[in-house]
C-alpha cells in the first residue's frame, strides 16, 4: 500500500465541494483515445464534465442513470475544444486497479453534499 499523503488541516477538506450528482448522459469525444463527456444533473444546476473512461470501461454509457460523487469546485479546464466543469471521485485509479464510482449507497437528492 502506499504511503499516505501528508496530513491537512480541517479547515483544508472543507475547501472541497463534493456533490451528488446524476449522471444524465455518456458522449465520445471523437479526438480522445480515453475521454468522455458526461452530462451530470445537481439538482439546481447541471454540468459537462470529462472523464477519463474509455480505457476503463467497455461501454462507459453502463454509468447512464447512476448517481455518484463529484468535485463541482475546481476551476474549469478546457480539453478537446471542451470545457470541464468538475470531476468525477471515482476508487481504483491511483491504486492501478481499474476504477469504480463512488456513489452513495442509497438514492439521495441530486446536489446532496458531502460531509
Amino acid at each position: 500500500m502506499e504511503n499516505i499523503k501528508a496530513e491537512i488541516k480541517m479547515s483544508d477538506l472543507e475547501k472541497v465541494d463534493i456533490r451528488v450528482g446524476t449522471i444524465e448522459l455518456v458522449e465520445d469525444v471523437p479526438k480522445s483515445d480515453k475521454l468522455v463527456k458526461l452530462t451530470v444533473d445537481f439538482g439546481t444546476f447541471k454540468r459537462t464534465i470529462l472523464v477519463g473512461l474509455k480505457k476503463e470501461r467497455e461501454n462507459p454509457g453502463e454509468v447512464e442513470g447512476k448517481q455518484a460523487l463529484f468535485v463541482v469546485n475546481l476551476a474549469p479546464r478546457e480539453m478537446f475544444g471542451i470545457e470541464s466543469h468538475g470531476m468525477l471521485w471515482d476508487i481504483g485509479y491511483e491504486d492501478g486497479i481499474v476504477p469504480v464510482l463512488a456513489m452513495p449507497e442509497k438514492p439521495v437528492p441530486n446536489g446532496s453534499r458531502v460531509g
